[in-house]
């Protein structure tokens, strides 16, 4: 049976819409994902849509249902995903409004479901957690769109809902970290167990709270920054996905070669 979608773009808080297509419902062996996938064409190719958070932001980033979104997606076809993400800048030169496209991960939560390979010796090499390809698309859509994106840097995923504290957002500064964010782990990791591309370009809403003397963070300044910024990364992530490679020659593809599953993937 012909794939229903080849890519898939997961809209973080703000993008809970992008395509006018039809909707796929897709049961998982993890429960439903958390809306239901749209899938329309954009520039030739079958394109997938999922909110993170539902449409109605219903899943707050530490109950997303990660693995049914990736597991999914890959379902219906999906090989190549794109990820934006609302993040908080953790140094003075990323304020909001600035775009960031990561090459570098550091997981600092607790308590989520972060694997599919729960039995079984599967070990899956992550040391560069986004696709090389994925991102230099995103960076030459926002290129070609006027739009200054800055190649490379390391999230911090934090567990959430809070904020974090002062003392907490220098700490992550100290060690090299560029911005903060609560949904990109155990994403990345989980798409590359289904050995998908990944990649994700974040849009800084916020100077985190240890950036500023006397700045805290608020999730009316967040929601408010992602809306005036929305219409460019729309267009942006329309341009990348139509731009995306057809054949897949990154790392990303092979991630699970040489390793036995313990079970088939979708």
């Amino acid at each position: 049976m012909a794939a229903a979608a080849e890519l898939a773009v997961i809209g973080g808080s703000g993008l809970y819409a992008l395509l006018d297509g039809v909707e796929h419902t897709v049961d998982t062996p993890y429960g439903a994902p958390s809306d239901p996938i749209t899938v329309a064409e954009v520039g030739g190719r079958r394109v997938a849509f999922l909110p993170r958070h539902g449409r109605d932001h219903r899943h707050p980033p530490h109950q997303i249902p990660y693995r049914a979104n990736l597991w999914a997606l890959r379902s219906l076809g999906v090989r190549q995903v794109v990820a934006p993400c609302a993040v908080g800048g953790l140094r003075p030169e990323l304020g909001p409004g600035t775009f960031v496209v990561p090459d570098q991960l550091v997981d600092r939560t607790s308590g989520r479901a972060q694997t599919y390979y729960d039995r079984g010796a599967v070990h899956v090499s992550f040391a560069d957690p986004y696709c090389p390809a994925g991102r230099r698309t995103l960076l030459d859509a926002a290129a070609g769109r006027g739009v200054p994106a800055v190649d490379g840097g390391t999230v911090v995923v934090v567990e959430g809902p809070r904020f974090s504290t002062r003392a907490e957002s220098r700490w992550f500064a100290s060690f090299g970290g560029s911005v903060v964010n609560m949904t990109g782990h155990p994403e990345a990791v989980l798409a590359r167990e289904l050995a998908l591309c990944y990649s994700s370009i974040a849009l800084v809403t916020d100077l985190d709270a240890g950036v500023e003397a006397g700045g805290s963070v608020t999730q009316e300044e967040v929601f408010r920054v992602f809306a005036e910024n929305t219409d460019r990364l729309r267009g942006l992530l329309l341009d990348a996905v139509a731009a995306l490679p057809t054949e897949r020659d990154c790392p990303c593809g092979s991630a699970l070669d040489g390793i036995t599953l313990p079970f088939p993937l979708p």
